[in-house]
């Protein structure tokens, strides 16, 4: 009987030990996906289209200047619900877990999506959404609308030019002679 007492305390221990060691699962993986893929998340759907920089927005007098450079992203969002909803706002995270959060003023950025994003179901949201962060690789943080679920869409670094290619000059070969 004794043996069976502490056979039984000896089980009940490692039983508690087991299951205190053990990690805890989140309820849901955040997936990665790529610039231009469909993103699910509970009953909104994202698809980023394109991102661009920029170092001031607007013209002249009025332009408005960035406290590190202006990052413009441009997406729709799709309420898949049966009741209107408010969007959620976005954020950026750098590689390095530093978040950016989307910018509220809209002024002289083309085709702004809107800080309040109330969309009827099965409506869209599209155009760009904007922020202020130094230049670098970032993936855009979604969330579904309770902000209990989250995805993240990759952003690759990018910059594009306006200004044409231009050859530069062979420099390395002597002179020739006329």
């Amino acid at each position: 009987m004794r043996h069976l007492r502490v056979s039984l305390a000896i089980a009940a221990v490692a039983a508690f030990s087991l299951s205190s060691c053990s990690k805890q699962e989140p309820a849901y993986r955040v997936i990665t996906y790529e610039l231009g893929q469909k993103v699910e998340v509970g009953h909104t759907i994202y698809t980023v289209f394109e991102t661009k920089w920029e170092n001031h927005l607007g013209e002249g007098s009025a332009a408005r200047l960035p406290q590190n450079r202006y990052f413009l992203v441009r997406l729709a969002v799709v309420n898949s619900g049966g009741a209107e909803q408010t969007m959620p706002n976005l954020t950026i995270e750098d590689d390095n877990g530093k978040s950016f959060s989307e910018e509220s003023n809209g002024e002289g950025v083309p085709q702004w999506i809107g800080f309040l994003r109330q969309v009827k179901p099965a409506e869209s949201a599209q155009g760009n959404v904007l922020f202020d962060a130094p230049p670098k690789h970032y993936k855009l943080r979604v969330t579904d609308e309770s902000g209990e679920r989250a995805a993240l869409i990759d952003l690759p670094l990018k910059f594009d030019s306006d200004a044409p290619f231009l050859s530069v000059p062979d420099t390395s070969a002597p002179p020739r002679k006329q």
